[in-house]
């Protein structure tokens, strides 16, 4: 039998054999191979990581640029918390307490990028004052003093914080879903300020000042999310089967920063879940689905899925590309969503003359 042969039979067989054109049709790569090198790809995330970073910081000055102890009438707090408030602003007190720790270990790993390290160092301040926000409503709750405050420092700063995961692409996504998972806690948190909650144990906590609080450190974490959200989208669409991969490795074993450490954390996560400011069901709902839709990822199989089926193809040159199968995955939403931020870092720079001298325009990576 000729090669001719067997190449018209195999031909009529796919021709006329509907199970095997289905296979062939599921098997057809959902993303097309990548046209950029390794090396271009780092290229322009780096790029987009600086135009975001100046563009942020542009944005921040202009709108958030408040001070934990002048922006509120802490005269005005209230001295008659519940028992359960005053342990809340505790815990978020000792959780930010790690900034130090936050900003020098993931600097290591990120120190070569320019817009990243900047940006890293510019959200450190901004927790920063978070720290002092959270030590301002825990000292004018009249219920701890100031030495008490300066004791319980000293414990908290006796054990250090260390990274989940060292690696760039890991942290991106880590960041992520932590920083989406503390809006979410200080937005409960100002439910309970407002008068709103429904638990009993909370019917006279309403107070205006830790309301204003509350709304104004959950706008910077509002920030910081899309911030590092933008970030997560340039990695999926430059790097898409190792962006999914990290991701599902954080999703599966994420927990909050420094649990491990901070002293009676389980009783702090026990409060916060009973009090619905922060549990399981806000977990999956108010932070995983939130953040997998605005990544354009329709859940967590979708995901799963995806990493499956990922794999690694030849080009003309024989070097390998990434290409996948993903199921359940957007990738023209994310496509869009990295011009959208080239569009946004083309206006700043354009704004500020940096596009005469420096411009950052978006460069797709697949055909």
């Amino acid at each position: 039998m000729t090669s001719g042969t067997t190449f018209t039979r195999q031909k009529a067989l796919v021709d006329y054999d509907p199970n095997i054109i289905q296979t062939i049709e599921d098997d057809r790569p959902r993303i097309p191979v990548g046209l950029l090198s390794r090396e271009e790809k780092d290229r322009l995330i780096e790029r987009g990581f600086l135009g975001l970073y100046r563009w942020y910081v542009a944005k921040s000055q202009e709108k958030r640029n408040w001070n934990p102890d002048l922006s509120f009438d802490w005269r005005a707090f209230r001295k008659d918390h519940s028992p359960e408030v005053v342990r809340i602003l505790e815990g978020f007190f000792a959780v930010e307490q790690y900034v130090p720790d936050y900003v020098t270990t993931l600097l290591r790993v990120i120190r070569k990028s320019h817009g990243r390290s900047h940006f890293h160092i510019r959200w450190g301040a901004e927790e920063e004052r978070h720290a002092e926000l959270w030590h301002n409503a825990v000292l004018f709750s009249g219920q701890r003093d100031g030495e008490w405050l300066r004791g319980y420092m000293g414990d908290l700063r006796a054990n250090m914080w260390q990274l989940p995961w060292d690696d760039p692409i890991h942290m991106i996504f880590y960041t992520v879903f932590q920083e989406r998972a503390t809006q979410v806690n200080y937005l409960n948190l100002g439910v309970i300020a407002r008068g709103k909650s429904d638990l009993e144990m909370f019917a006279n906590d309403a107070d205006p000042i830790l309301d204003a609080a509350c709304r104004t450190i959950a706008a910077d974490e509002a920030a910081h999310y899309n911030f590092f959200l933008e970030g997560a989208r340039l990695y999926m669409y430059y790097y898409p089967t190792k962006a999914i991969e990290a991701m599902s490795d954080v999703i599966k074993y994420f927990a909050m920063p420094a649990g491990n450490i901070i002293p009676n954390y389980d009783r702090f996560a026990e409060l916060v879940h009973k009090a619905a400011i922060y549990g399981p069901r806000e977990h999956a709902k108010d932070v995983v689905q939130v953040a997998l839709k605005n990544l354009g990822v329709a859940g967590r199989k979708a995901l799963e899925n995806g990493i499956k089926r990922s794999r690694l193809v030849p080009d003309e040159n024989g070097n390998l590309r990434e290409t996948a199968v993903f199921e359940g995955i957007d990738f023209q939403f994310i496509q869009s969503a990295v011009q959208r931020i080239f569009g946004r870092i083309e206006g700043h720079e354009r704004e500020s003359g940096l596009w005469e001298v420096d411009p950052t325009p978006f460069v797709p990576n697949y055909a």
